[in-house]
């Protein structure tokens, strides 16, 4: 039997229970309409009589082919990829050495990356596209790469640093009795032991580069370089002429089915990685 102050806690969680509980039906009812949408008709859709005539996966064909989805969605993957492995490359070795030594200037270093997170994009914007069009790089795929890695360093430091810090010293001590050099200690040992905030802090970023719309929008508006956020939006604006909202709501689940797969699959790695940087190991 649960005693009196285990009841009176849970009496008290219990309007934040129902909260939650309705927020994740509310979540599930919106998105099973969308998917049913998306293998509906579009009269079906205007008539709230979802599925009536049966299933249509032709609007996800339509959708991939016709809308020029799947030049979207490759263009996504290309963006994403490259960037979250640059942001790793360029932002563990940073985010290490903030964590395990000591220079002059460590402080003033680690707080510029911590003010870099609270610049609004939006600020950056102008100079940017002002530099980039002087230069006659606009619309081009390794410009909007490098943007997306230059804003998602300071994040990435600012998560790892924890991690890094953790870490026994030992292991570093040991290595180096072994002849081993710090660089090879930190792509050697260090850098698979922080193997769990570099998975969440990829997802993060992953998620953020994936939805990013109003820096590509500026930098890669051309139709053969727009990523899904981009893509999907142009669709939505050639409705009222198509009148395809079938293929479109079919578009909005391939855009949204990377992310969720991820949650799906790596919800406990994203919990135990945004925990693990918090407790000493």
């Amino acid at each position: 039997m649960k005693k009196n102050g285990s009841i009176k806690t849970d009496i008290k969680r219990m309007p934040g229970y129902l909260f939650i509980g309705f927020w994740c039906l509310f979540t599930f009812v919106v998105i099973c309409w969308i998917i049913c949408a998306s293998l509906s008709t579009t009269p079906e859709i205007f008539s709230d009589r979802l599925l009536k005539t049966g299933v249509h996966f032709e609007n996800y064909y339509n959708a991939l082919v016709t809308h020029n989805v799947y030049k979207y969605f490759i263009n996504s993957i290309i963006y994403t990829v490259t960037a979250c492995f640059g942001v790793i490359i360029i932002g563990a070795p940073c985010a290490y050495a903030l964590a395990r030594f000591v220079f002059r200037g460590k402080k003033a270093l680690q707080n510029l990356f911590v003010a870099a997170l609270g610049i609004p994009q939006i600020m950056i914007i102008m100079p940017l596209f002002s530099l980039i069009t002087n230069m006659n790089l606009k619309d081009s795929r390794i410009i909007l790469i490098i943007l997306y890695i230059c804003i998602n360093v300071p994040f990435t430091i600012f998560f790892m640093i924890p991690f890094f810090r953790n870490l026994p010293s030992s292991l570093e001590e040991s290595a180096a009795i072994d002849g081993c050099s710090q660089l090879k200690t930190f792509w050697k040992i260090m850098l698979p032991l922080a193997q769990p905030g570099i998975i969440t802090v990829t997802i993060f970023n992953f998620i953020t580069i994936w939805n990013e719309y109003f820096m590509s929008l500026i930098f890669a508006n051309k139709t053969d370089l727009r990523p899904v956020a981009v893509g999907l939006y142009s669709m939505i604006q050639s409705m009222r002429y198509t009148g395809d909202w079938a293929g479109m709501f079919a578009a909005v689940v391939i855009v949204f089915l990377p992310t969720f797969i991820l949650y799906l699959f790596l919800s406990e790695k994203i919990i135990a990685g945004i925990t693990g940087g918090s407790v000493k190991g």
